[in-house]
């Protein structure tokens, strides 16, 4: 025993040797000292965490600067000023690693004063991390048929809302970017009284609608989508902000539920970035300027919604603005300033903060998201984790940004020009800022299209094919197809005829029109983008582009060739040979053939005429032809229209 006594005091007199059972601790340590936050010690899981960097001496807010705009370096100072620990728990953080990617950690964590005799000396963070737990969990919930009834009722209310109640989707116009979310006061419960609109008037102008009814539940929602029709008529026939809301005044004066109801509406010119607005009871647009900076828009002085107004004010008194390019202009519900334990002007100063951050990409990397995206996702989630929140949340942002221009190709008459100007067609479409599904309807019908144009114009040695698209004011893509060659009347042919069909089941309109010098093919179809319901218990992942495929056909197990799969385009340049690909599989449609098709990423009706004709061999062989293509792939939403698939 007298042994193991003086070992014992050996080691407390010997402070490199504590220094080293320190760096072994199994958690995250940071020490930190003076008004600088210099950092004194990182244990060794510290270093594993943030690995190849300098600590030593170093200011925290240098040593961990990939996490300005995330919270927890303020965290550090804001215990340091004030004394008073912070704690967070599962907070998702995005670090940078040496080798230029990005990692995603969640982590529980503790932030607390160091005092020495009394004295603050600095601030002590403990962590752990513990994605690893997180992801396990989700991997779980997944599987679980809790997350399935949960997802039913998020459904159900995305459909009373969005469908019923609230816009279907949000106009993509050329100069302007527009995002919205929703987030529920609880995922489960009945639909809120929360509404936002984005819609085009007659004059071209953008009008922004934010609103909140008092209460929740049916009567509340009945009520919201009383003032939201009143406004969108009052607005699609041309009126100015002050008659629009003076329309909706008047009404709310007569229905007792939608008494007290805010709105704040916006009237936006997207050429110049002049805007007028009201704030009717409701908090003020906050603009986050495309240098950085936020203000809040003056409040208008407008009185809730039938609520009257003193003697001798304005009725609906307006304001002006202006955006510049880069500028953004978010509404939102109060929900997100009326958050548990924050005060209107400390929660004021928060949004602020992370709009700034969540636009400027600053917060977490989401790098595929607009800028409009990121503040209506990234800031509900940051703020809301660290306070919780008790009721509907809603945003809708714009940011003004120059239009793109319009896209001008001129092709040769070959069919293997075609898949190019797919390719050129779809980056434009992406630029201009449609949705995945838009880009797909939109190459599919375009490219039948030219498909078509390059026929007619192929007789004529050295001919072109102009293609051209627009984003018009009201949100919607008019193209063109222009050929110079002649047109060919369609033919009794079984397998022919089939694109400008397709092309009308895809898009809006379609009208041809040919002469002695040519064809031209033009089409419409408006865009939109939907807005989010979010769920304050799962970080949205972005999608990730499809990576370019080659056509081929393949053994879907071992030698087996009578089940392939079959990769990549299937259109005018590769239809014949994948008709001659199978039809060598199966014998000449002699033996049984199944086809999978999920990695198809264009299918066009020369692709389409092909299978047709593989199925007819089979058909005359008397041997089955089975074509597998998931839900929502591209050959499955095809084969859906021309009847191949169920």
């Amino acid at each position: 025993m007298p042994g193991v006594i003086r070992h014992h005091v050996w080691m407390a007199d010997d402070p490199e040797l504590i220094l080293n059972a320190v760096d072994q601790v199994p958690f995250i340590l940071v020490v930190c000292e003076g008004a600088d936050l210099r950092v004194l010690l990182l244990s060794g899981a510290t270093r594993a965490v943030l690995p190849g960097r300098d600590y030593r001496g170093l200011p925290i807010r240098e040593v961990i600067s990939d996490l300005v705009g995330q919270q927890i370096l303020d965290a550090y100072y804001e215990v340091y000023r004030t004394g008073k620990p912070v704690d967070g728990q599962e907070w998702r953080v995005h670090l940078d690693m040496p080798d230029g990617s990005v990692h995603e950690m969640f982590a529980n964590f503790t932030i607390t004063p160091w005092t020495v005799d009394g004295e603050r000396r600095g601030v002590i963070g403990l962590g752990f991390d513990v994605t690893e737990t997180v992801r396990r969990r989700q991997a779980a919930a997944e599987d679980t048929e809790h997350l399935r009834r949960r997802y039913e009722e998020s459904r159900e209310v995305i459909t009373a809302l969005q469908r019923e109640l609230l816009p279907a989707g949000l106009p993509v116009l050329p100069g302007a970017q527009i995002a919205a979310s929703y987030l529920l006061a609880d995922a489960g419960s009945a639909a809120g009284g929360d509404w936002f609109d984005a819609l085009v008037q007659p004059d071209g102008r953008l009008a922004l609608i934010v609103g909140d009814v008092v209460g929740h539940g049916v009567a509340a929602s009945g009520v919201m989508g009383q003032l939201r029709a009143v406004l969108q008529d009052r607005l699609h026939s041309g009126a100015s902000v002050a008659e629009a809301i003076g329309a909706v005044d008047r009404f709310a004066a007569r229905v007792p539920g939608a008494h007290a109801a805010t709105v704040a509406l916006v009237v936006l010119d997207l050429v110049s970035g002049t805007l007028e607005y009201c704030t009717a009871g409701h908090p003020a647009p906050l603009v986050v300027e495309g240098t950085g900076g936020t203000r809040y828009l003056p409040l208008t002085g407008a009185a809730p919604l039938g609520t009257g107004r003193a003697a001798g004010d304005p009725a609906h008194p307006v304001l002006s603005s202006r955006l510049e390019i880069g500028d953004l202009l978010l509404l939102y519900s109060d929900g997100i300033l009326e958050r548990p334990g924050r005060d209107h002007s400390s929660s004021a100063a928060e949004l602020a903060h992370s709009a700034a951050d969540s636009a400027a990409g600053r917060a977490l990397r989401d790098p595929e998201s607009t800028p409009a995206e990121r503040v209506c996702t990234q800031t509900v989630e940051l703020l809301v984790r660290a306070t919780g929140h008790g009721d509907d949340i809603t945003l809708l942002a714009v940011q003004r940004v120059a239009p793109v221009p319009e896209l001008a190709l001129d092709l040769p008459a070959e069919p293997v020009a075609l898949r190019g100007a797919r390719h050129e067609l779809g980056a434009w479409l992406t630029k201009a800022g449609a949705t995945e599904q838009d880009v797909f309807v939109l190459q599919h019908a375009l490219g039948e299209l030219m498909t078509n144009a390059v026929e007619h114009a192929a007789a004529d040695e050295g001919a072109m094919v102009t293609v051209t698209a627009a984003l018009t004011a009201s949100g919607a893509i008019e193209a063109a197809v222009i050929d110079r060659g002649h047109w060919r009347e369609p033919s009794r042919q079984e397998n022919r005829g089939r694109g400008l069909a397709l092309t009308s089941q895809l898009v809006e309109s379609l009208t041809v029109t040919h002469d002695t010098e040519g064809t031209v093919a033009r089409i419409r179809q408006p865009l939109t983008r939907p807005a989010r319901l979010l769920d304050p218990h799962t970080a949205p992942t972005p999608p990730s582009a499809p990576a370019a495929v080659e056509f081929r056909v393949v053994e879907q197990a071992g030698d087996d060739e009578t089940h392939v799969r079959v990769e990549g385009p299937l259109d005018a340049a590769t239809a014949s040979l994948a008709q001659r690909e199978l039809l060598r599989r199966s014998r000449g449609g002699a033996v049984p053939l199944t086809v999978e098709l999920s990695k198809v990423t264009h299918l066009s009706s020369a692709g389409v005429s092909a299978l047709h004709n593989v199925a007819a061999q089979h058909a005359a062989q008397g041997a089955p032809l089975s074509l597998v293509a998931p839900p929502g792939s591209p050959a499955q939403t095809i084969l859906a229209l021309v009847a191949l698939l169920p």
